[in-house]
């Protein structure tokens, strides 16, 4: 009987366990953890480890713990997709991801499918939500038109005297950014020098340059990574060339001052608004800064998806799908990027874009 009794109490208590297990709510983060673009993973890794821990500090959601699960999908669409189904035998009920836009539309569809809802803090193509394959579809950062209206029209008003090149890296990210730029610049009567595509991946950027440079190319513009961005700048400087380069938000890491060290000075970006700058913002850059983490970039977007997540399921009192979109469709959410909320694409109400230069290793405001 005693040996009863104890088998009944393990039994009960294992099931305690159990129970509470299963009541932590799962959520994930994904992006480029390896690869040539891992300081963009490890941006939103920062984010998405620092919302976690201050939620839970807080009570959790509808006094559930979150648990975070972190997929590596190294900017891969057939990764992004079989990280999206792994998500899907976790029970994950929410995704702050994916980084570029190459991911996150095809995974967009598993999430969809699966009824799991996805904000992703940094993927700009205008495709994922314009073509959004369900309504948990949404977006913290602004769009490639958007961004290409911005360096558009600088191009044509500010540099139509020069002789502008465009060149992109044939990814859903940088051909996009390049063609809706193009677009744009072209519609107010400037027209490029030379419109080309590079691969991505590759060192040495040479035959490219040497072309730019028979070109008299004076404005480069690039849609593109910073890995690539910094090769094409450097190996410019090194053929003795001045020419000014222009590109979007994909080189708001630090990482694209160490490729091209000095050569760097004068590059041109856009990118939203600094959420660092942001008042709401300080304590979790405090944070952040304290762990020795990033808070560059997209960490505080991906901070700021979780946020939104999270308060649109405690206003539903539920982690479901369908009342946490119907939450994110009617909601105003304030976040470390101010407050938000989303129309009926999934596209977000922040502020678009500004102009960055980078400057003695730093990028701020121009």
């Amino acid at each position: 009987m005693k040996k009863f009794l104890l088998a009944s109490v393990a039994c009960v208590a294992a099931m305690g366990a159990s129970s509470a297990a299963f009541a932590d709510i799962v959520i994930a983060t994904a992006g480029p953890m390896t690869g040539q673009y891992a300081s963009f993973g490890q941006q939103m890794r920062a984010g998405a480890e620092q919302a976690v821990e201050d939620i839970n500090a807080a009570g959790g959601v509808n006094g559930e713990k979150l648990v975070l699960e972190v997929g590596d999908d190294a900017c891969d669409p057939k990764q992004a997709v079989a990280v999206a189904n792994q998500f899907v035998g976790k029970d994950v009920v929410f995704v702050a991801g994916h980084f570029c836009s190459g991911s996150s539309i095809p995974a967009s569809q598993v999430y969809a499918e699966e009824g799991i809802i996805q904000i992703t803090p940094a993927s700009t193509n205008p495709k994922y939500t314009d073509e959004r394959p369900g309504p948990g579809t949404y977006r913290v950062c602004g769009r490639d038109d958007q961004q290409g209206k911005v360096a558009g029209t600088t191009l044509a008003k500010e540099f139509g005297d020069k002789n502008i090149a465009i060149i992109q890296d044939k990814t859903a990210y940088g051909k996009g950014l390049a063609d809706a730029t193009k677009a744009v610049m072209n519609d107010l009567g400037k027209k490029e020098i030379l419109y080309e595509a590079y691969t991505a991946g590759e060192k040495d950027y040479t035959a490219l340059v040497s072309k730019l440079k028979e070109a008299k190319i004076d404005v480069l513009y690039v849609g593109g990574y910073h890995t690539e961005a910094g090769l094409i700048k450097r190996q410019m400087v090194d053929q003795g060339m001045d020419t000014l380069l222009l590109s979007g938000d994909a080189l708001v890491t630090d990482e694209y001052w160490s490729i091209t060290g000095p050569s760097g000075n004068g590059t041109w970006m856009t990118f939203s608004p600094d959420p660092r700058k942001n008042p709401e913002a300080k304590p979790v850059v405090d944070e952040l800064i304290a762990a020795g983490k990033t808070a560059e970039g997209y960490a505080l977007y991906t901070y700021a998806a979780i946020q939104a997540w999270a308060k649109a399921a405690e206003t539903a009192k539920s982690t479901d799908f369908g009342p946490v979109v119907a939450a994110l469709d009617a909601g105003k959410f304030n976040t470390v990027l101010g407050e938000l909320s989303f129309d009926d694409k999934g596209d977000v109400s922040l502020p678009g874009y500004v102009w960055y230069e980078w400057k003695d290793g730093a990028y701020d405001y121009r």
